[in-house]
């Protein structure tokens, strides 16, 4: 199983993302792959946002490494799931999709959850957000492996 995570700037949310869904895919055994991409070219070669960044930490996560990059057409070849973080992103991605199969792999991260708000805030402006935003994705990462890892149990 190969994830992406998508958000703006692939600084603040997906970075997040991709290092929860990291530690859950390690912790559970898996052998699968998450990666994090922006929408946009704004930060491109950057580290993860240094709150992002204290986020994970207080969290036992490093996401030091990361660098930010932007989501290409390629993508849709290389991941089977590809998660946004917001309708935006969503839309975003879905207008670069080239086929039903493609528009197929893409889906907001918090689909996995029951909460009636599926957009994962963007906490950029706001520094009191991270701690919200790590929870959302912390709960939504998990849901995400059990529902595909029975999937994968399966087949």
């Amino acid at each position: 199983m190969k994830i992406l995570m998508v958000c703006l700037g692939n600084i603040c949310r997906s970075p997040l993302a991709e290092g929860i869904m990291q530690d859950v895919i390690d912790k559970e055994g898996l052998d699968w792959e998450v990666d994090s991409a922006g929408t946009g070219s704004w930060h491109i070669g950057n580290p993860p946002d240094p709150r992002s960044r204290a986020t994970a930490k207080k969290h036992g996560l490093s996401i030091d490494r990361q660098r930010a990059r932007q989501f290409s057409k390629k993508d849709f070849d290389h991941f089977d799931l590809i998660l946004a973080m917001d309708q935006s992103n969503y839309d975003d991605i879905i207008a670069l999709a080239s086929n039903t199969e493609e528009k197929s792999k893409v889906q907001k991260i918090l689909d996995y959850t029951d909460l009636p708000n599926k957009d994962v805030p963007d906490p950029y402006w706001d520094d009191n957000g991270f701690e919200q935003v790590y929870s959302l994705l912390d709960n939504a990462c998990r849901e995400v492996v059990k529902e595909h890892a029975l999937k994968t149990i399966k087949n």
